[in-house]
């Protein structure tokens, strides 16, 4: 049923049936370290590149997800999947080892939110039993591709974030799973751009658009911030959530229950500067640390923001500004 110009409740039960996460050495000594399921020893993992390495990570976020689900390879319908990489090979490649139906999909950093909606979409109304919705990220190949060689050592600015290194995968389906978990409502984002051109800025490129995505949401249900217990964002960064928090504020909504998965990822000591980012920065965080929390009680409904900056590195170099989206799901203990 669609509720508002841009948000949905989705009639039909939809179901977080399992959830799977897998990082780099750095992200295991964050602070979600003991949520996830695989730590890596190392970032290359024994593969021959940094790319081969995301593409592995990501299809063994899919199979491991798949095995907790407790499904076989024949009863997966639909493969949901996105990362950072040009022509997001990391998901298409890694697809190669399914046999079910494929849609790669791309909202940058916020292509897990996307993927969760579509998925939730597909399972309400009857066309699939099991779909899965997983990205990824790497710190290595990220920033090879949007900023610097690593060889150059090139120094980071007070406003960059550090790219996950990361995958997560959740198995939606029509049966509940050991969470007790549905996807009950999303909102979809549209693409916001304030002006902000500086790409190591990504928090204040995306702050609006997660901004205009939750206000849009609690308008549309009618519904009032603390209806949730946390607001989590996917990647805006310490000052992206502060300047989130100003705007929210400055349009009458004074919400105290935010939270921010890549200002939460890494520790102080880890000199991250603003926290994490990238595809995999929500994805992981979700499949790990709030399913934990959805597990032991601690949270009963969440609603789960992922950002994305729409940008590349030709629109950096020609000096466009940063077109921002966020994507709102709204997850309910049942």
């Amino acid at each position: 049923m669609k509720c508002g110009e841009r948000t949905y409740i989705f009639d039909n039960p939809v179901y977080v049936r399992s959830g799977y996460s897998i990082v780099g050495k750095m992200e295991g000594e964050g602070n979600f370290g003991e949520y996830f399921d695989k730590v890596l020893d190392n970032d290359l993992w024994g593969e021959k590149s940094y790319e081969r390495a995301e593409c592995k990570m990501h299809k063994e976020a899919v199979k491991g997800a798949m095995t907790k689900a407790g499904i076989e390879e024949n009863e997966l319908g639909l493969l949901l999947g996105g990362d950072l990489l040009n022509e997001i090979v990391g998901a298409s490649f890694a697809a190669r080892d399914f046999r079910c139906a494929y849609m790669g999909v791309y909202n940058a950093c916020a292509t897990f939110g996307e993927a969760m909606l579509l998925g939730s979409m597909f399972i309400s109304s009857g066309f699939e039993k099991y779909v899965s919705c997983s990205t990824s990220s790497h710190f290595s190949t990220a920033e090879r591709q949007y900023r610097y060689p690593l060889e150059l050592g090139t120094q980071r600015t007070p406003t960059s974030q550090w790219t996950v290194t990361g995958a997560g995968c959740t198995i939606l389906s029509a049966e509940k799973g050991e969470f007790n978990l549905k996807v009950s409502a999303g909102t979809i984002g549209r693409v916001v751009d304030m002006g902000v051109e500086d790409e190591s800025n990504m928090g204040g490129a995306m702050a609006p658009a997660a901004a205009d995505t939750i206000i849009q949401h609690l308008r549309q249900t009618k519904r009032d911030a603390n209806y949730y217990d946390v607001i989590f964002t996917g990647d805006l960064g310490k000052y992206g959530k502060e300047l989130l928090t100003y705007i929210l504020n400055d349009e009458g909504y004074l919400i105290k229950n935010l939270a921010d998965c890549g200002a939460m990822y890494y520790t102080d000591k880890q000199k991250t500067e603003q926290g994490g980012s990238g595809a995999g920065c929500a994805s992981s965080t979700f499949n790990s640390f709030i399913l934990q929390k959805f597990k032991c009680g601690d949270y009963k409904r969440v609603l789960f923001v992922p950002t994305g900056a729409l940008l590349s590195k030709d629109t950096s170099l020609q000096k466009q500004t940063i077109p921002s989206i966020a994507h709102a799901v709204c997850l309910e203990s049942c």
